[in-house]
C-alpha cells in the first residue's frame, strides 16, 4: 500500500444529513471515521426545512452546520472538503482517491452521496426550483396550502401526487407538458376531484426572483400560478457504488436492505441515493441505522 494512504475504520462519502447522522453514531462508538464532503447537497436551493421535529422552519444549511459543530467534538471523526473520484477494492477493504490526488483506505464504506435532479430544460424552472417549484407537499405544502397549484408531471407519478395534494388545495392543474400517459380510470378520477389536465407543451415559466407567476404554453395560452410541484428525473451524484458492483433498482437508486447494506459486502448506502423519501428526518434515521450497523459488522468481524 502506498505510504501516503491514510487508513480509517470507515469512510463516509457525503456529509449531509445521512452522512452526518452516521458519523455521529460512529463517533460515539469510537470508530476512526473520515467524512469526505463535496458541499453539494440535494436540497441546496431550499430556504426552509420542514417536518423535522425541533427544527421545523430552519434553513437546511443551519441544520447541517449545527450537526457538524456537534460532531467535531468527537476527535475520532475527520472531515475533508473534497470530491471522491475513484475507488478500488483492496485487501481488507477499499481505497478512495480524491480529485486532489489524496488517497485513503478503510475497512468499510458508506455512500451518503444523494442524487442530482434533472430539471426540464424549460426557462424559469431552475430559477424557481426549491422556492416556488417544490418536490414534496410534506416538506413544503403547509406554507402554500389553499393556493392555486400546478403539478408538472406525467403518468403514475402525476396521478399519485395530485391525489395527495387534494389534502392541501382544491384547485390543482396537472401539466403533462405533452400527451398525458395516464389511464382512462386515472383521468376520470382526477376529473371527479376537479383536477384540470393540460397536455399543451410549456414554453416558459414566468417568475420574479424565483417566485412563479405564470406558465406560458407553446400555443400562446397562459396559466397564472403561484406554486408548482414537479417530479423531475434524477441521477446519482456519485457513480462509485456502481463501479464497485453495487446493484441498482429499476428506478435508479442504490439497492439496500433494512440495515442499509448494499449488495457488496462492506459497502452501505443511506439517504436520497437509496430512498425515494426525500425528507430530512428520514435521511437522518437512515444514517443512524447505517452507522450502528457498520459498527456492529466491524465488531462481529473482530470478535
Amino acid at each position: 500500500m502506498n505510504q501516503t494512504t491514510l487508513h480509517y475504520d470507515i469512510i463516509i462519502i457525503g456529509g449531509s444529513y445521512a452522512g452526518l447522522s452516521a458519523a455521529l453514531a460512529l463517533g460515539r462508538a469510537s470508530r476512526q471515521v473520515l467524512v469526505i464532503d463535496s458541499g453539494n447537497p440535494c436540497n441546496k436551493y431550499v430556504k426552509r426545512a420542514h417536518n423535522f421535529l425541533t427544527w421545523d422552519g430552519i434553513s437546511p444549511n443551519e441544520i447541517r452546520n449545527k450537526a457538524k459543530e456537534q460532531i467535531r467534538k468527537y476527535s475520532n471523526i475527520t472531515f475533508l472538503d473534497g470530491v471522491a473520484n475513484d475507488v478500488s477494492a483492496i485487501e481488507g477493504g477499499f481505497e478512495i482517491s480524491t480529485e486532489k490526488g489524496e488517497r485513503f483506505s478503510a475497512k468499510k464504506l458508506l455512500f451518503a452521496t444523494g442524487i442530482q435532479d434533472l430539471l426540464p430544460e424549460i426557462p424559469g424552472i431552475s430559477e424557481c426550483w426549491g422556492t416556488s417549484i417544490l418536490h414534496c407537499p410534506y416538506c413544503h405544502g403547509y406554507e402554500v396550502k389553499g393556493k392555486k397549484t400546478a403539478v408538472l408531471a406525467n403518468g403514475i407519478q402525476a396521478y399519485d401526487l395530485c391525489k395527495v395534494l387534494t389534502q392541501w388545495t382544491n384547485e390543482i392543474h396537472l401539466l403533462t407538458n405533452g400527451e398525458a400517459s395516464l389511464t382512462e380510470d386515472q383521468i376520470n378520477k382526477l376529473k371527479r376531484h376537479n383536477v384540470r389536465i393540460t397536455e399543451t407543451e410549456i414554453a416558459a415559466v414566468k417568475h420574479e426572483h424565483g417566485q412563479t407567476e405564470a406558465v406560458h404554453f407553446k400555443d400562446g395560452s397562459t396559466l397564472d400560478i403561484p406554486v408548482m410541484y414537479a417530479k423531475p428525473g434524477f441521477r446519482q451524484q456519485c457513480t462509485l457504488p456502481e463501479k464497485l458492483g453495487c446493484r441498482m433498482t429499476e428506478e435508479g437508486y442504490i439497492e439496500v436492505n433494512e440495515c442499509k447494506k448494499t449488495s457488496v459486502h462492506g459497502i452501505y448506502a443511506a439517504g436520497d441515493n437509496s430512498s425515494q423519501s426525500r425528507i430530512i428526518s428520514m435521511s437522518v434515521a437512515a444514517g443512524s441505522v447505517a452507522g450502528m450497523m457498520l459498527n456492529g459488522e466491524l465488531s462481529s468481524e473482530s470478535f
